[in-house]
């Protein structure tokens, strides 16, 4: 290794290398092309800082001047491309390597200033830097090395052509080195033409990689996901926290309710502009922010130093996505924690989701209110304010506190003010046990009630989803004092609470609910078991109706299906024998052709009459109107035959049988009759 990089190595503290950096610094490898699966957290910006040392170097120990760039490093996100360029800049700090940097959202004149100073490497986005190659202020002839950093995300998001240009761009000798979380197809198709004879190096899939990640599954009810969220959060107290939604809406819900709750957090959404996203994160670095709740696609490439926990709210739709998420935190041999909300309805999935990654998480439940109080409680007698010694000012407070307060109401005291400047705890249900499904709460018993009659039913399109808000706002009720609610043809019935009965007669008054809908009070319960219809007592319904029809005489007979089909359709097979149905309704048609005609037109070759017997339609409309008739609008027939149309329209032909009078002329449809006048 290159001294200049081992002596940055040792000053960062690196005692030993990650398995990725290991793997890609191997010698055998070092001027080949690789594709490396490397799980995102893993230390790959170094270990692939390390792999093209002795491309860009050689034997040398320092850059000379800074030209036209030697290697080019392309990151999906701008976070992530300022990123990779902080890593690099200390790592080749010592072999004097110039940097520079082109993302989107930065000024364009700056970063091609910089180009035409000279840089030894080039980190940015792809949009950006395709931009900078085709206006030609990043010349691309003297590159040594191209690294794709996220390539997977980079296809995710869409650059699969800005990758395609900037490759072939990119000198054909050049080493091309790339990295990605999982290997797809797409990815797989783009090293075979862009990358020769890659060499597949695989450290994704080993346990090493999640050892400093504690994957944890919190079994919740379903109204409780939110506030497991809460006490997640207060109960870890983590330095820095993201909360992972699935939509802009779920983003923008979750915020509000953590600041609602006293925390101190930012989001990060789509929506979002570049330098809104800046400042979010800043406020995280900075400390300003300990909890920002994000959308998978908003939080690609984030880097946070002190990320200690991450809570999926929503559960990602893949495992690869479950992967990204999680290596946001336990990064470069710092321990975190991604906790999983799971909802009854979901276990099945989270379960599917983690063996999809092969990962293996604890189930457990999420910390109750007394659990966070037991650790505020911890965290209160260990703090290190209490050990430290006290300034002469505070000891001369102290002192007057003693004197005016008991010991006891000072540490009260101090105890709640530290509860005050927290979010409280959420009081939450009992979790649902594994394999077992939460049970529905009893209905409650109704009680005495009294019925009314509605005067409007089926008939009107009476439905209780219009009913109900309808009595509700007429009769100055609560939707739990309403009951059953029937549905019948002209009317319908609905039950309300005897104690509600007297104030919904009086805030009706004339029993008027809206326009001519009336309700009047009923004696007794009315027959629900008759006269049902549709929203009548379903079952009952069908047993009277279909038990009416077996019992009935005639109704067995009918209801015998076997001899009826038998006796109906017996006689059609061998009406049938003739072969198939167009050739024998043709048959008598035929037998006629020879005596059909209405001028004599029968055609020689075929012996079937012409589709126009009269010949051209002009001459045989002139011929049938009557003689002398000047004004066409005036014009009738001369003779009218039977069955003919309105005077002027379409002639009397021959259609289906029962079918409409008046069709064309023409051939005659299979089993129609023959409409044409015989001669003589």
């Amino acid at each position: 290794m290159i001294t200049a990089l081992s002596d940055a190595l040792a000053e960062r503290g690196y005692e030993t290398l990650t398995p990725v950096q290991e793997a890609v610094n191997d010698p055998k490898l070092q001027d080949a092309d690789l594709l490396v699966s490397a799980q995102t957290g893993s230390g790959k910006t170094v270990g692939f800082g390390l792999a093209m040392a002795h491309t860009l170097l050689g034997d040398a120990e320092r850059f000379d001047r800074a030209e036209a760039p030697l290697a080019l490093v392309i990151a999906p996100t701008r976070e992530l491309a300022f990123q990779v360029k902080r890593e690099l800049e200390w790592l080749y700090a010592k072999a004097g390597a110039k940097m520079a940097s082109c993302v989107g959202g930065m000024d364009y004149r700056d970063e091609r200033r910089a180009l035409e100073r000279g840089a030894h490497i080039v980190v940015g986005t792809p949009g950006r830097l395709r931009d900078h190659i085709q206006r030609g202020s990043l010349d691309m002839s003297g590159l040594r090395a191209v690294v794709l950093d996220e390539a997977d995300e980079m296809l995710d998001l869409g650059f699969r052509e800005d990758l395609e240009f900037m490759l072939g761009e990119a000198p054909k000798d050049r080493r091309t080195l790339m990295f990605s979380a999982t290997v797809p197809a797409m990815i797989a198709k783009l090293a075979k033409s862009y990358q020769k004879d890659a060499v597949r190096v695989n450290t994704a899939g080993g346990a090493k990689q999640h050892a400093d990640i504690s994957y944890q599954a919190l079994s919740v009810s379903p109204r409780d996901e939110e506030n497991a969220i809460i006490n997640m959060l207060r109960y870890h107290d983590a330095e820095n926290a993201i909360v992972f939604a699935n939509t802009r809406a779920s983003v923008a819900r979750l915020t509000a309710r953590f600041a609602n709750r006293g925390f101190s957090v930012v989001c990060l959404s789509g929506e979002l502009s570049q330098a809104e996203r800046s400042h979010a994160l800043q406020a995280m670095r900075d400390g300003r922010a300990r909890v920002c709740v994000a959308t998978d696609v908003a939080a690609r490439g984030i880097d946070l130093p002190n990320l200690e926990l991450v809570i999926h709210a929503e559960l990602p739709t893949n495992a690869e996505t479950l992967l990204h998420r999680s290596g946001r935190t336990g990064r470069a041999g710092r321990k975190g924690i991604s906790a999983l909300i799971v909802p009854p309805k979901m276990k099945s999935k989270a379960s599917r989701l983690l063996g999809w990654a092969k990962l293996t998480a604890e189930w457990i439940e999420a910390p109750s209110a007394e659990m966070i109080l037991a650790k505020d409680e911890e965290k209160l007698l260990t703090d290190p304010a209490l050990t430290a010694e006290p300034s002469e000012t505070e000891a001369e407070f102290a002192a007057k506190m003693l004197e005016t307060h008991t010991p006891e109401k000072i540490a009260a005291a101090y105890l709640r003010l530290y509860r005050a400047g927290v979010s409280a705890p959420e009081e939450l249900g009992p979790a649902p046990k594994p394999g077992e499904r939460p049970e529905r709460a009893p209905r409650e018993d109704f009680g005495k009630s009294v019925w009314f009659s509605i005067s409007v039913g089926r008939d009107e399109r009476a439905e209780p989803r219009w009913l109900l808000p309808l009595v509700c706002r007429a009769g100055n009720i609560d939707k739990t004092s309403i009951g059953a609610i029937r549905i019948r043809d002209t009317e319908s019935y609905i039950e309300l609470k005897e104690a509600a009965a007297d104030g919904f007669e009086k805030a009706l008054g004339n029993g008027i609910l809206e326009d001519n809908v009336k309700a009047t009070r009923l004696a007794t319960m009315p027959d629900l078991g008759s006269g049902g219809g549709r929203s009548g007592d379903k079952k009952t319904y069908e047993k009277k109706s279909y038990g009416d029809k077996k019992s009935g005489g005639d109704k067995k007979s009918y209801g015998d299906k076997k001899p009826y089909e038998k006796k109906s359709y017996g006689d059609k097979k061998p009406f049938g024998k003739d072969g198939d149905k167009k050739p024998y309704e043709k048959k008598p048609f035929k037998k006629k052709v020879e005596d059909i005609t209405r001028d004599g037109a029968v055609s020689e070759k075929t012996k079937k009459p012409r589709s126009k017997p009269d010949g051209d339609k002009k001459p045989y409309e002139k011929k049938t109107y009557a003689a002398g008739a000047a004004d066409s609008s005036k014009r009738v027939y001369s003779k009218k035959p039977a069955g003919a149309g309105k005077a002027g329209g379409k002639p009397a032909g021959g259609g289906k049988p029962g079918g409409k009078p008046g069709a064309k002329y023409g051939k005659p449809k299979s089993g129609g009759n023959a409409t044409f006048k015989r001669k003589g």
